[in-house]
């Protein structure tokens, strides 16, 4: 990957995220949160390549955000089972959550998100918990707005 610039911090995102105390560990190539170390993991800028570095930034807060979200899920915070292997459903569900908070999170700062190329192998996922229950959606939605409300409770100025 080509040498690229840092990604440009965003003032409200960064006192929002940084307002709740995650521990945000940068570099490697992919982004997660490990519930063992209660750390969010985020790749290196030079990972978000979006057409303009106002798009760069939203790039690296749409998955921060979605990062975040999972990590209000353990017992500590909102208590929500995150899943043991992809395409189990709680794992779907999880994702799914963490994918709409970071959508209602995005929305609130003002962001644009775009889809992802790695979405694709969570779609077939959410679509079948969404077809095994149908008021999946409902609970999805409901579970990632009480996500964006804890981590905006941490933030002491509106975003």
């Amino acid at each position: 990957m080509p040498d690229m610039p840092p990604i440009e911090r965003i003032n409200k995102a960064e006192k929002l995220v940084q307002a709740t105390g995650a521990k945000i560990h940068h570099g490697d190539d992919r982004a997660f949160y490990r519930s063992i170390g209660d750390f969010i993991q985020m790749p290196d800028d030079r990972f978000f390549n979006g057409s303009s570095e106002a798009r760069r930034s939203q790039d690296y807060y749409a998955i921060l955000l979605h990062e975040l979200t999972h990590w209000t899920s353990p017992d500590k915070h909102l208590g929500r089972e995150l899943g043991k292997r992809f395409g189990d459903e709680a794992y779907a569900m999880e994702e799914l959550i963490a994918e709409l908070g970071s959508a209602f999170l995005c929305a609130e700062l003002g962001f644009t998100q775009k889809p992802r190329d790695d979405h694709a192998s969570y779609i077939a996922n959410w679509l079948q918990v969404l077809k095994d229950d149908k008021k999946a959606i409902f609970t999805a939605t409901a579970r990632a707005s009480e996500a964006a409300t804890f981590i905006r409770r941490h933030n002491k100025s509106p975003t």
